[in-house]
């Protein structure tokens, strides 16, 4: 990883529909344009995602997607309304931010939900994107959301059972993302807070395939469980707004930019055959399987992701 900067400049914008996202460089304002999109979602730009740059060659953006991190109205507040935090709005804000910005074209780094969005953004937009850097690749599908909330139960079968059993019986059989984000939007707080509960202690474990996993801290904080579990469980329900298959049908968009895919063979909640489909489709992007690595940027990922974003820079 590079050394740890700071910004050099931050904002929120106003993007319309109440919403205002928080966003901000680093490095080197004359350097390669660089656009960050964090995971959940709901994860928010957290500053290690600055370390995968180098700050001497980079201008590097970071944004806090609608509703996360430090843009505002806050999704952990129940009151807020989802109805305009979608795919397509998100992929709206990018646009909006990018001319604020006075960016023509920049790099693309997504992971995980990231990389959903990312491909989005690219396909919507291929003029404006330079290259593609994506790991940990979901398109969030009916199927990958299918999988990741039923199918890793045989992985994970008591851990699962109570994730099921957190919605009403009637719910059980039916999608269980929704049934959850029915229960998240309860008057009852109780009703809220458990369910915020059990879906995040299910978000914390589906991902736990390899050695030396650990838990994540953040889901000791009520507002963060709560943002998260609000965000995901919106966009699972409604497999992120996009029709099904539409970003591995769309991937002929991006024909003529380069990228790079990097994904963990023992990430099994979010199987490998996605991104190698999706390289199977895009033929100007490379697919790079990491052995010992599951979901996220351990195990060898991160490293692989400095080395791409190094080689992006150097060209």
């Amino acid at each position: 990883m590079h050394p740890p900067v700071e910004p050099y400049a931050h904002g929120l914008l106003d993007v319309g529909d109440g919403q205002r996202v928080y966003w901000e460089t680093c490095g080197n304002p004359d350097g390669k344009p660089a656009v960050v999109l964090h995971g959940g979602p709901g994860s928010g730009a957290t500053p290690g995602w600055r370390r995968y740059f180098d700050p001497a060659r980079y201008r590097v953006v970071l944004v806090d997607q609608r509703g996360c991190g430090r843009s505002l109205p806050h999704a952990a507040d129940p009151g807020v309304d989802l109805a305009t935090n979608t795919t397509a709005h998100l992929v709206g804000d990018l646009e909006r931010l990018r001319a604020h910005l006075g960016v023509e074209r920049w790099l693309v780094l997504g992971a995980s939900w990231g990389s959903t969005l990312g491909l989005a953004y690219a396909q919507a937009h291929p003029e404006r994107v330079s290259e593609l850097v994506l790991f940990s690749v979901v398109t969030t599908s009916r199927r990958e959301v299918e999988w990741i909330t039923r199918d890793m139960g045989r992985i994970f079968p008591a851990e699962w059972a109570r994730f099921r059993d957190g919605v009403p019986p009637a719910d059980r059989d039916g999608n269980l993302a929704a049934a959850y984000a029915r229960l998240l939007a309860d008057p009852d707080p109780a009703v809220r807070d458990r369910a915020a509960r059990e879906w995040c202690l299910w978000d914390d474990t589906h991902v736990r395939t390899v050695p030396g996993w650990r838990p994540d801290p953040r889901f000791a904080d009520p507002g963060f469980r709560m943002l998260s579990a609000r965000l995901v469980s919106h966009y699972w329900s409604n497999a992120a707004f996009l029709p099904d298959g539409a970003l591995l049908d769309g991937a002929a968009r991006l024909a003529g930019i380069p990228g790079v895919l990097l994904h963990g063979r023992l990430d099994v909640s979010s199987p490998l055959d996605v991104a190698w489909q999706l390289a199977q489709a895009w033929p100007d992007a490379r697919l790079e399987v990491v052995e010992a690595a599951g979901h996220g940027a351990g195990h060898g990922i991160g490293e692989r992701v400095v080395a791409a974003l190094d080689d992006f820079a150097a060209r």
